[in-house]
């Protein structure tokens, strides 16, 4: 099969710290190329691909502030599908711009993985485009009621990239982007009131939540910030923390760095919502938590948790093979039906209420205010 994979080009592919959909569509394309599939990667010129790459623009958008993002978007965008008659599958991991290219391109099929969905008016892109993309979701959670899905598609990791640690360490560890959504609040006063080191690596997304909700607690000791780790520093992080806190306040899409916790044996203290019980074992993989509460009485309970679990987890379910697999049936899906169905009445019902001022089935929560240290 000749197939064609669009990343996003927000960090290079594979990125070298964060950049969770720059990853997996990295990983999408490498797994396909080493199945024996002709594979067309179209990332930023500084990504690294075995295969074939096609790239217009020279570096992340967020590695150099002087690139138009509109503009080198569009041109990404633009330089796949002005080649799309040379693929049999176009497989789009770069949300719901190139879906609106391709309502002028009849071929080939368009297979689209939603990462999340933003907010709730790109819905109207995804509504409009519905009859020329296929969409897989990443989770079972994350789907929406007007759109009809090939399959959930769980994003995947190459374990073999992650040093596994039976031994529980002494911190916990937060891991991602420093916005309300992602609880990075929430780790703080659990690990204050459980009386254990907190260590946080983050990039900035929101700079007044990190100046009014994360900075003023971070003291170089009990509350250590690193800065965005990258490679074996963010594995070495990982392996010897006690857990990774994940307690989102807004239901997580998928939540790769779970994924890569759990591969260097570290457990989970995560919020029961979203796609977290579908990657975290309670009592096995870790602790599903309904409140800060709840998550700090399970601190002293983490030790005894099998870290091996952990690993064999991951192995089982969240490879790079495993989503490859996955995909290989839905692209078979796509290939044999061409264009996607007609929508469902229960679907068409759903896109017909005025949805565009809502909020989404995970509303934003508030940032619950912490005391500020003496």
């Amino acid at each position: 099969m000749r197939l064609a994979v669009l990343a996003a080009i927000s960090w290079p592919s594979p990125p070298q710290g964060y950049g969770p959909w720059e990853q997996i569509a990295y990983n999408t394309a490498e797994g396909m190329r080493r199945r024996g599939h002709d594979v067309t990667f179209f990332a930023t010129k500084n990504s690294h691909f075995d295969g074939k790459l096609a790239a217009v623009v020279p570096v992340g958008l967020n590695e150099d502030p002087a690139l138009n993002v509109d503009v080198y978007t569009a041109l990404h965008i633009a330089e796949l599908f002005k080649r799309a008659d040379e693929f049999d599958l176009i497989h789009n991991h770069f949300d719901w711009k190139p879906m609106t290219y391709a309502l002028a391109t009849p071929l080939p099929p368009l297979v689209t993985t939603v990462h999340g969905f933003s907010s709730p008016q790109i819905l109207a892109a995804y509504y409009a485009c519905a009859h020329r993309s296929f969409f897989c979701s990443i989770s079972d959670a994350d789907r929406d009621p007007g759109l009809s899905y090939l399959a959930t598609t769980y994003n995947g990791i190459d374990p073999s990239q992650f040093s596994f640690n039976d031994k529980p360490g002494d911190y916990l560890v937060f891991l991602g982007r420093f916005h309300p959504e992602k609880g990075t609040h929430l780790a703080i006063e659990i690990a204050k009131r459980a009386g254990i080191r907190l260590k946080i690596a983050a990039i900035h997304q929101d700079e007044e939540y990190f100046r009014e909700h994360v900075e003023p607690h971070v003291d170089g000791d009990r509350v250590q910030y690193l800065g965005a780790v990258e490679r074996e520093a963010r594995n070495e992080l990982l392996s010897n923390a006690l857990a990774l806190v994940h307690m989102t306040t807004r239901p997580e899409r998928f939540g790769l760095t779970m994924v890569e916790a759990m591969a260097c044996g570290t457990p989970v203290l995560g919020a029961r919502m979203g796609s977290i019980p579908e990657i975290v074992s309670h009592g096995v993989t870790g602790f599903l938590c309904d409140s800060v509460d709840d998550a700090v009485a399970r601190v002293p309970q983490l030790p005894s948790l099998d870290r091996g679990a952990c690993r064999a987890r991951v192995e089982a379910e969240f490879t790079v093979e495993r989503m490859i697999d996955r995909y290989c049936v839905a692209y078979g899906r796509a290939l044999e039906m061409r264009i996607p169905p007609p929508p469902t009445d229960d679907e068409l019902r759903w896109r017909a209420h005025d949805w565009w001022d809502r909020p989404m089935a995970y509303t934003d929560v508030p940032p619950k205010p912490l005391s500020r240290p003496a």
